[in-house]
């Protein structure tokens, strides 16, 4: 079977970036860096949400599955810089080819991997073949936004029209999963100033549950797996979660039985 990657990322401003965009003393505390940033931003926009190029990744979680197996897994901080997070991430595509699968990944996850990647000299080949080296990639690839190669599930339920999109909390919940779970969006920068970088992982490791939970309701929905399959493919992603015996997937699991 084509391996299916499931992936969702987790950002945080990136203070280096921005005191060298700006200026910034050295001695200026991280967190106030990133206000000035904020307070630019709001000012053209409105909003505090940085742009893609100064989002910095600590945080990769995906959710796997091939021919092996099952699993879920996390390349980030503390153990990688973001750098190797992004290296190793894009290594798991040169290697395995896989279906990609986001939420909202084509608009927010992609620009970032490929700016944070620009910037720290990452190589992914694969990611960027578009039929060049591999004809098979000439209709068929990562970057095309009607392509299958990565499918961002919020932009294709939402037939490519922007006022259509849904929050994957919504959708998941809807459709009688757990959905988001732990410090939510808006406070990893927070969380991480406050070195809980373990709730960022285990946060993000949700949201690549849900994504990957819905990826089979949509096979479902269109045919492509019979009921009984997508059964099993259920039950093959809870039994694995209950093997991993977490508290994050404790509850996970407590929820998703009661919904």
């Amino acid at each position: 079977m084509t391996p299916i990657l499931a992936f969702d990322i987790e950002t945080i401003p990136d203070v280096a970036g921005i005191r060298r965009l700006h200026g910034l003393p050295a001695d200026l505390p991280d967190a106030e860096v990133a206000e000035v940033a904020f307070q630019i931003r709001r000012t053209k926009t409105g909003s505090d949400f940085l742009p893609s190029q100064l989002q910095r990744v600590v945080v990769i979680s995906g959710v796997l599955r091939n021919d092996e197996g099952i699993q879920v897994f996390t390349i980030g901080e503390p153990e990688r810089t973001e750098p190797e997070i992004l290296q190793k991430f894009f290594d798991g595509v040169e290697k395995l080819v896989p279906q990609l699968v986001s939420w909202n990944g084509g608009g927010f996850d992609l620009p970032v991997l490929n700016y944070r990647s620009l910037i720290h000299k990452v190589t992914a080949p694969t990611f960027w073949e578009t039929g060049d080296e591999n004809r098979d990639f000439r209709y068929n690839n990562y970057i095309s936004r009607y392509h299958s190669r990565h499918l961002d599930l919020m932009d294709v339920l939402a037939m490519y029209q922007p006022r259509n999109n849904a929050p994957l909390d919504d959708v998941a919940q809807l459709a009688g999963l757990p959905g988001k779970m732990g410090i939510g969006g808006a406070k990893v920068w927070e969380t991480f100033l406050a070195g809980g970088i373990a709730k960022i992982r285990d946060y993000c490791e949700v949201d690549t549950a849900n994504t990957y939970l819905l990826y089979l309701r949509y096979q479902l929905l269109r045919g492509f797996f019979a009921k009984n399959f997508y059964e099993k493919e259920i039950q093959l992603l809870k039994s694995h979660l209950q093997s991993l015996e977490k508290p994050h997937w404790r509850e996970f699991l407590q929820l998703w039985n009661e919904a």
